[in-house]
C-alpha cells in the first residue's frame, strides 16, 4: 500500500479520533500541522497507542491484555517507519522492533499464559476505581505534556504538530505502564505494565530525535525482550513452585 493511500485512510480515521480524544485532551486553540513527515498518519498511530494501553493495564483477561499490547507493538513499528523517511536507519530499528515487540514478546507472553487460567489476579485497585484512575492518569499527562512541552523539550521542532502530539501520548504510555507496575498483583500484568514503559521512553526518543543516526542504534539497544523473557522464566518457574504470581505472596517467600 502506497503512502497516498495509507494517508487517505489515516485521515478520515484520524478525524473520527480527534472528534472524541482532542476536546478531552487539547486545547481548542491547538492547530496541527501536517506538513513535517506523514503527520496525518503518525498521529492517528500515535493516539491509538493511548487506548491499547489502557486495553492492556485494564482487561482482567491476561490473553486480551497481551493482544493489547499486540497491538501496540504494531503501531510502535508503523510509527518507526513513518519516521524513518527523514532517517532511513529508523528502518533498521522498525525491522528490530518487528521481531522483538510484536512477535517475540507477545509469544513469550502468550506461551507463560498458555495452560493456565488467564484471569488476572485481583489487583490492588477494583476495576472501576482503576478505570477512573487510569482515565485521570491519560487525560492529566496528556494535557500536562501537551500544554508544557516547552519546559520538557526546549526545542523548535518539539513545537510542532506531530511531535507535540507523540511527546504527549509517549508521557501518557509511560504513566499507564508505570501505574500497571505499581498497582497489579499479577506478575505477567506487572510484564506487560514493563513493556508499555519501554514504547513510552522509544516513542519519546524518536520524536525527539528522529534524524540523528544514533536514535535507531540507541532504540535497538534498550530493547528489552531478553530481560522479558527472563521475567516470565522466572514467574513460570515460581508459579510451578509455589502455585501462584502474586507479587506480593512472593515477598512472604523465605529462602
Amino acid at each position: 500500500m502506497g503512502i497516498v493511500e495509507m494517508d487517505s485512510i489515516a485521515i478520515p480515521l484520524r478525524l473520527r479520533l480527534s472528534r472524541f480524544l482532542y476536546p478531552l485532551f487539547c486545547d481548542r486553540g491547538f492547530a496541527m500541522n501536517p506538513e513535517p513527515l506523514h503527520a496525518s498518519l503518525i498521529e492517528t498511530l500515535s493516539l491509538i497507542m493511548v487506548i491499547t494501553s489502557v486495553a492492556a493495564v485494564e482487561m482482567r483477561r491476561l490473553k486480551f491484555a497481551a493482544v493489547a499490547y499486540l497491538c501496540q507493538a504494531l503501531l510502535i513499528v508503523g510509527l518507526l517507519l513513518g519516521f524513518a523517511t527523514v532517517n532511513r536507519a529508523l528502518y533498521w530499528w522498525a525491522a528490530t522492533a518487528l521481531v522483538t515487540k510484536a512477535i517475540l514478546t507477545p509469544w513469550f507472553l502468550f506461551r507463560s499464559i498458555r495452560g493456565t487460567d488467564d484471569r488476572e489476579l485481583k489487583p490492588v485497585i477494583g476495576f472501576g476505581p482503576s478505570v477512573i484512575v487510569a482515565a485521570l492518569l491519560m487525560l492529566g499527562f496528556f494535557r500536562l505534556t501537551h500544554g508544557q512541552v516547552t519546559l520538557l523539550a526546549p526545542t523548535e521542532m518539539a513545537q510542532l504538530g506531530v511531535f507535540r502530539t507523540n511527546l504527549a501520548v509517549a508521557s501518557t504510555v509511560f504513566a499507564l505502564g508505570l501505574y500497571a507496575v505499581l498497582t497489579r498483583r499479577d506478575a505477567i500484568k506487572t510484564v506487560i505494565g514493563l513493556c508499555l514503559l519501554e514504547n513510552g521512553v522509544h516513542l519519546s526518543l524518536v520524536s525527539l530525535a528522529p534524524e540523528l543516526p544514533e536514535t535507531a542504534l540507541f532504540g535497538v539497544a534498550t530493547e528489552v525482550v531478553v530481560t522479558v523473557f527472563l521475567l516470565l522464566y522466572v514467574i513460570g518457574g515460581v508459579r510451578q513452585q509455589f502455585g501462584s504470581t502474586d507479587t506480593f505472596k512472593l515477598r512472604e517467600l523465605r529462602w
